[in-house]
């Protein structure tokens, strides 16, 4: 509440940590996830009270190591500047656009952070955010869904391989083998 009890001041900034090891990546990338132009936000409950906690991550395929610094650079200030406005105040996000104590993130960058505009990137990080806030509520207008397939749990059978080149593989052939298959040289 602000001094005359009637208007509340603004929400106090949210405690944010940094996601290190390669298994809480993993844990958040089989939680719910909601894609936008700049990046993809990838989130999972903890289910405890927590700090929020956000990694960041930019695969080659975004560019070279400048690119992708860059494109780290203007993730990690966008979870900043949303971290201290608090639960509202950035430019006109929803109540549940906001980082929730106790929740895993990880943002993966796209080469489209490069160009995006700022202020488009946090209000799309407010976006994404509201659209897992309420797909984990189960109301409509989630984009996310819990990430149960096989293919991202370790040790998981993978699709069938489609064989490269031509036709099937040959068995491999010794040395020997090719030696007596080949017709002998004309001196």
């Amino acid at each position: 509440m602000g001094a005359s009890g009637s208007v509340p001041d603004r929400a106090a900034p949210v405690v944010v940590e940094r996601l290190k090891r390669r298994s809480d990546f993993r844990a958040a990338a089989g939680g719910l996830r909601a894609a936008g132009r700049a990046f993809v936000l990838q989130a999972r409950c903890r289910g405890d009270h927590g700090a929020a906690r956000v990694g960041f991550t930019v695969s080659r395929q975004v560019g070279n190591a400048v690119e992708r610094n860059r494109v780290r650079r203007r993730l990690r200030e966008i979870v900043r500047v949303m971290a201290a406005a608090g639960a509202g105040g950035v430019l006109d996000a929803p109540d549940d656009g906001r980082l929730h104590p106790g929740h895993d993130y990880v943002l993966v960058g796209r080469r489209a952070a490069l160009a995006a505009p700022f202020t488009d990137m946090v209000r799309e990080l407010a976006g994404a955010l509201g659209r897992i806030a309420a797909s984990a509520a189960g109301e409509r207008g989630g984009t996310g869904s819990p990430r149960g397939d096989a293919l991202h749990e370790a040790g998981s059978p993978t699709r069938p391989l489609k064989p490269r080149g031509s036709g099937a593989k040959q068995p491999k052939r010794s040395t020997a083998t090719l030696r007596a298959a080949r017709p002998p040289r004309e001196r």
